[in-house]
């Protein structure tokens, strides 16, 4: 592919952050697709953010789903790169793209038949948000092979070494949808106003142009989908996806699935409580998207060294980005907690909402540096394909979610504060507890095969 960076030779510094640098732009592209759309669709009142919200889950979920392809293929591609082959790096490619493609429509399909079941979970209570909730659902589902389809292609051209590509395409997207918001939501020019289902209409039409332009991209460096690209399509590469990627797609599934339970809690306490948590959520993601980045980068770099046995490149390269992230992570904490007033009420200007939303942002922003920390270990744990292990720690720690939840939920203990702490303080363990098993199993194993081969 066009535009690679060399991730097996050079100074490991300049590699990661050329590496780097547009995975970050594109994560922040990523995030500023929801910003986008919190922030005009907050104009519209704390129903139409509830609304957004609720249904946002579900295409939360979806985004967990294509972990299993996406993550797979980062794994696969990058290895296979690292090792010099083409063929298993082509089987790699092509079979995660079969394999997302139908992961979609069958999901897709799910959500529209299941639609009053699903928005029925959360106990909403209130007509007129859960007709929104509904609305906005089934257009985001018409469109999901694109919601799976962008991410795909984001992690294929990155494990190839190539992350300005990604960059460039989905900044596109961001462009249109930021056009598109006030247009479709507001009304403009003998359009009328669409509200909640505008903003599902926007985001659509946005990640449709971005598959668009990733098929021609794909295409024009050097791929094709023709049928004589069956016979990269195996079992064989399908099954190895699925063991790279079928452990992270589980964790973030259940991660999903936790948040929701946690959303029903947080539905109890009315409106307000669900449209703090769905804004303060998108603020947050400033961090964990932003520590995305750099684990993705930090996968295709330890992935490509991996497989072509750079064992020192790996440890160096896992030094450093745990060290850039530990920065990102003390500013977030800083921004979070002493300036969350002046955030959060970009998004919503009721005074109950921002009196909610800052305790929000500081008890979140306690735990900034620790869930940096585990991002990045878990993005080099995937790099060396042992993806097991950071699942089961996120498995563990964030299912306690739930019941530290609805324990410290009582109002004679915590009440809605008591749900934050609880994502808080889990999130502060995994991270330390993450670190200490990538140093234990990990690096000590890397300095025994260094030793080996001195």
């Amino acid at each position: 592919m066009k535009r690679k960076v060399d991730l097996v030779s050079g100074n490991i510094i300049k590699t990661l952050i050329a590496l780097s640098l547009p995975i970050l732009g594109t994560s922040f592209i990523q995030m500023a697709y929801s910003l986008v759309d919190m922030i005009w669709i907050g104009k519209a009142g704390s129903a139409a953010v509830a609304a957004v919200g609720t249904a946002g889950f579900f295409a939360w979920f979806g985004n967990s789903l294509v972990l299993i392809s996406k993550t797979g293929a980062e794994v696969g591609v990058s290895q296979a790169i690292g090792k010099n082959n083409e063929k298993e790096r082509n089987s790699y490619v092509y079979s995660s793209i079969t394999l997302c493609v139908l992961m979609s429509i069958i999901y897709g399909v799910i959500l529209i038949l299941f639609r009053n079941e699903l928005i029925g979970f959360f106990n909403l209570g209130d007509a007129n948000i859960i007709k929104m909730s509904l609305e906005y659902l089934i257009i985001i589902a018409l469109g999901m092979i694109c919601t799976f389809l962008n991410p795909q292609f984001t992690g294929i051209f990155t494990a190839s070494g190539n992350s300005k590509t990604p960059f460039i395409v989905n900044t596109i997207g961001l462009v249109m949808n930021i056009i598109l918001d006030p247009v479709l939501i507001f009304g403009f020019a003998g359009i009328k106003p669409l509200g909640v289902v505008g903003a599902a209409l926007a985001t659509v039409l946005s990640q449709l142009l971005v598959t668009i332009i990733f098929i021609y991209t794909f295409i024009k460096n050097g791929y094709n989908f023709s049928f004589s690209n069956k016979k990269f399509i195996t079992l064989k590469y399908i099954k190895n996806i699925c063991m790279f990627g079928g452990p992270t797609a589980i964790q973030n599934c259940l991660f999903t699935f936790f948040s929701m339970l946690l959303g029903r809690i947080v539905a109890s306490a009315g409106p307000v409580s669900i449209a703090v948590q769905k804004v303060g959520s998108q603020i947050e993601s400033i961090s964990w998207m932003t520590a995305g980045g750099f684990a993705s980068a930090l996968t295709a770099f330890i992935g490509q060294n991996y497989g072509a046995k750079k064992w020192n490149r790996v440890l160096k390269g896992y030094k450093v980005t745990l060290f850039i992230s530990c920065l990102l992570g003390i500013f977030t904490t800083i921004l979070l907690v002493f300036f969350g007033r002046s955030i959060f009420s970009i998004f919503i200007n009721e005074s109950e909402a921002i009196a909610q939303g800052i305790d929000y942002l500081k008890i979140l922003g306690y735990s900034q540096l620790f869930m940096c920390l585990e991002i990045t270990t878990s993005g080099a744990f995937y790099g060396v394909g042992r993806t097991v292990i950071p699942s089961i720690i996120g498995i563990i720690f964030t299912g306690l979610r739930v019941p530290l939840a609805i324990i410290l939920f009582r109002p004679e203990i915590l009440g809605i504060n008591g749900v934050w702490w609880s994502i808080s303080g889990t999130s502060i363990v995994k991270g330390i507890v993450l670190v200490l098993l990538f140093s234990l199993i990990v690096i000590r194993g890397l300095k025994k095969q260094i030793s080996i081969e001195a």
